[in-house]
């Protein structure tokens, strides 16, 4: 058993290193967490990623949750100017996972809004594809299907374990697949979010369907080895090369 001093760490995030348990997606809803990110290409800053669940809503008179994640570029670099892209989902989740209702992507930096609606229709077990509110086609529903978002919540159930997980991702007319493995080992590992290093577990995976900044391929993740599985850092492969992912804020405004 590996034991962590209380220390900085834990008067930041209230949490202790480590748990046997894995955390469950009420852990993650009653936690009301706030991250903010920092994308590197090299000594290049790219851009920030932030994702907060915002209040609930309801689907069918049944309550939902709604994760936004949202992508700033860093305006200082040549040819790319100010970008703000955000990726909504209400999504609900069940005893075995989280699965989206709806998926949607506003470009704020051109206000064009809804520029890609993603619907799930689990009574005709379809996916429904808008562009601009233009109706693009319809693919046959898997779960747990999401719009690629839900995979900040998912990954983290399997983290620290070697059993493989394999997420369904629909996107922009497209579906794929989210594969990734992780284990027991445990890096420590520092980031600006935290005053001291912290204990990881390293996932390692595929993805074959396009995400934000063009990531697609393999990549590698890790996660705090606490009762929350804290997202802390990503390097993944995009169109130019392999970028980085960092968290550099981290807050909790719920329970947990």
């Amino acid at each position: 058993m590996l034991f962590i001093p209380a220390g900085n760490l834990l008067a930041q995030t209230g949490l202790q290193y480590q748990s046997s348990e894995q955390p469950s997606m009420d852990m993650f809803i009653d936690a009301r967490e706030v991250f903010e990110y920092e994308v590197t290409y090299g000594f290049l800053t790219l851009g920030w990623v932030d994702v907060e669940l915002l209040p609930d809503t309801t689907v069918s008179g049944e309550r939902a949750y709604h994760l936004r994640t949202r992508i700033r570029s860093n305006n200082r670099i040549l040819f790319v100017g100010t970008r703000i892209v955000n990726y909504e989902s209400i999504f609900q989740y069940n005893s075995d996972w989280p699965f989206s209702h709806v998926f949607w992507r506003d470009d704020i930096h051109d206000d064009d809004f809804d520029r890609v609606r993603v619907l799930f229709d689990r009574e005709e077990k379809l996916v429904h594809f808008y562009e601009r509110g233009e109706f693009q086609e319809s693919m046959e529903l898997e779960e747990p299907a999401s719009g690629g978002d839900i995979i900040f919540y998912y990954s983290r159930m399997f983290a620290g374990i070697e059993d493989e997980y394999v997420l369904p991702v629909y996107t922009e007319n497209e579906k794929g697949y989210v594969r990734a493995t992780s284990g027991p080992d445990q890096e420590f590992r520092s980031y600006e979010a935290f005053e001291e290093p912290i204990p990881t577990y390293m996932s390692e995976g595929t993805a074959d369907v396009e995400g934000p900044f063009g990531f697609r391929g393999r990549f590698r993740s890790w996660f705090s080895t606490d009762d929350l599985r804290i997202p802390v850092e990503a390097h993944v492969r995009v169109i130019f090369g392999n970028v980085k992912v960092r968290l550099i804020s981290y807050e909790r405004h719920g329970t947990n």
